[in-house]
């Protein structure tokens, strides 16, 4: 009876299989998890194939496992310093193979590759998958605008690497050549250019912070900004000009605080910001967001600006002297901006993600101070009126002091000043004051105003910490491609000193 009970089920089992065996329609069986074939089918899936791409800033700005690489942006200028043994502070130790160099590399290219393959799945989606009017320009121009802000990314900082737009499917692809003179550059502003044109004016509240519009003409009039700081050009900035008219609806918010505090994000005179999160399932700031669980890190670090115990005893960043000296005594952004000399923009109104290491505090990566400041600049640098340059710098400065209520400084500039020289450098002064700290704009300005020739980094003082601070013009101006890059890809060449 006992032989009999094991048998039947055997049996019947056996039957099965050669049942499903002879049924072909058996056979299709779905995948345990997503393919990229089953995938890009519904609209949703696009949507969430752009997030991926704007996911991928997390990996610059997160605690990376106690390996943050926000010094790669934050030291270089005469702003920020740091008493420690920083190869981007004293310059002369900065060797291809330093992991901050390579981790921003890599990141960047990471997210070309996946806004290049999103383009690709855009381009090739069968008719009736988008349902929602203008969503797939939607989509188009969202990667354009982030691939093209890694360009722009790339070049001010390494000056040359492979310009890739296409989606890399083969090998041959693999060792795209060193770009030439201005190329990456040239694609960022063909890419901003195309993402205006099918970016939305704003998105729904749920959807806030997404690029829009004004990110991409921001953007564009800052690359050309910087392009005709680069090539002298006077048709650069006139086009830069023509990118910032068409910014609308964004203005100084009243509280020049408000731009670095957790609670006023996202707020009118944000361009575009990372979204620093909170992930349902725990901030764990030892794991990347790229994984699908719902663990890992969305979040930014200001640990390096507080002298925060996650630093473990590294130093951290302050404010230089010259910065410090550079603000008017009663300028009330030298408060928000410093105490002493430590930093207190984002961490005086910062919120900690659940980690406590973490924070929800978003990096504001363009803000319209930024551009009125930029727009003066191309004014003057076109032959354009004085008047109007001072009046945007006179702008800024009138926020700042509005702050206060009855305040008088700083006061505006002088509309009849007519010495374009003067006046040129009244826009480095407010922009070194008015943008300190902020997402390496200093060690642009100063890279792109050397290249002009508008002052001369060979003899700059950048006021570092550190006595021993060299920096040598003929080498630091760009970093050294990564020692990988190198090795991987026999097409691309190192840069001059390294």
């Amino acid at each position: 009876m006992k032989k009999y009970k094991i048998v039947l089920p055997l049996a019947f089992l056996f039957s099965f299989g050669i049942y499903t065996a002879c049924n072909e329609s058996k056979l299709d069986l779905q995948p345990l998890a997503p393919t990229e074939a089953s995938f890009f089918t519904e609209e949703i899936d696009f949507d969430r194939a752009a997030i991926a791409v704007y996911a991928k800033l997390s990996d610059i700005y997160w605690f990376n496992s106690n390996g943050p690489i926000h010094g790669f942006w934050q030291l270089p200028g005469d702003d920020i310093t740091t008493s420690g043994t920083d190869a981007y502070e004293v310059f002369f130790n900065l060797q291809p193979a330093e992991g901050r160099l390579n981790t921003y590399y890599r990141v960047a290219y990471q997210l070309i590759n996946r806004a290049n393959t999103f383009l690709d799945k855009i381009s090739t989606v069968k008719e009736g998958v988008y349902k929602t009017a203008g969503l797939k320009d939607r989509h188009r121009g969202e990667a354009l605008f982030l691939r093209g802000y890694m360009f722009f990314q790339l070049w001010n900082f390494y000056g040359t690497s492979p310009v890739i737009i296409e989606r890399i499917q083969t090998t041959d692809k693999t060792t795209n050549p060193s770009s030439k003179d201005t190329e990456l550059l040239d694609q960022a502003i063909k890419d901003f250019t195309e993402a205006a044109s099918l970016l939305p004016d704003k998105w729904d509240d749920p959807n806030r912070g997404r690029a829009t519009k004004n990110s991409a003409n921001g953007f564009l009039g800052k690359a050309l900004v910087f392009k005709g700081n680069y090539k002298k050009s006077s048709a650069d900035f006139t086009a830069a000009i023509a990118a910032f008219s068409k910014i609308s609806g964004v203005s100084l918010v009243p509280n020049f605080a408000d731009n670095f505090a957790f609670n006023t994000e996202n707020n009118a005179e944000s361009l575009f910001e990372f979204q620093a999160s909170q992930p349902g399932g725990g901030d764990n700031v030892w794991l990347s967001n790229d994984f699908d669980n719902n663990i890992g890190s969305t979040s930014a670090y200001w640990g390096w600006y507080e002298n925060h115990w996650s630093l473990f005893g590294a130093p951290y960043y302050t404010g230089t002297d010259k910065l410090k000296n550079a603000f008017e005594t009663a300028d009330p952004r030298r408060d928000v901006t410093l105490r002493g000399n430590d930093i207190r923009k984002y961490v005086a109104r910062n919120q900690y993600s659940q980690s406590g290491v973490g924070s929800v505090n978003n990096p504001r990566i363009l803000r319209f101070a930024d551009i009125l400041l930029l727009r003066a600049e191309a004014v003057l640098e076109s032959g354009g009126s004085t008047a109007e340059a001072i009046g945007l710098i006179n702008q800024v400065r009138t926020r700042a002091r509005t702050m206060t209520a009855g305040g008088t400084v700083p006061a505006d500039r002088s509309a009849s000043e007519s010495d374009r020289a003067r006046i040129m450098q009244w826009i480095m002064d407010e922009r070194f004051v008015e943008l300190a700290g902020e997402e390496g704009i200093r060690w642009l300005d100063l890279k792109r105003w050397h290249a002009a020739g508008k002052i001369n980094l060979a003899n700059w003082n950048f006021n570092s910490a550190r006595s021993d601070a060299r920096f040598d013009v003929n080498k630091n101006l760009l970093y050294p491609i990564p020692l990988n890059e190198i090795d991987l890809n026999p097409n691309v060449k190192q840069n001059v000193g390294y």
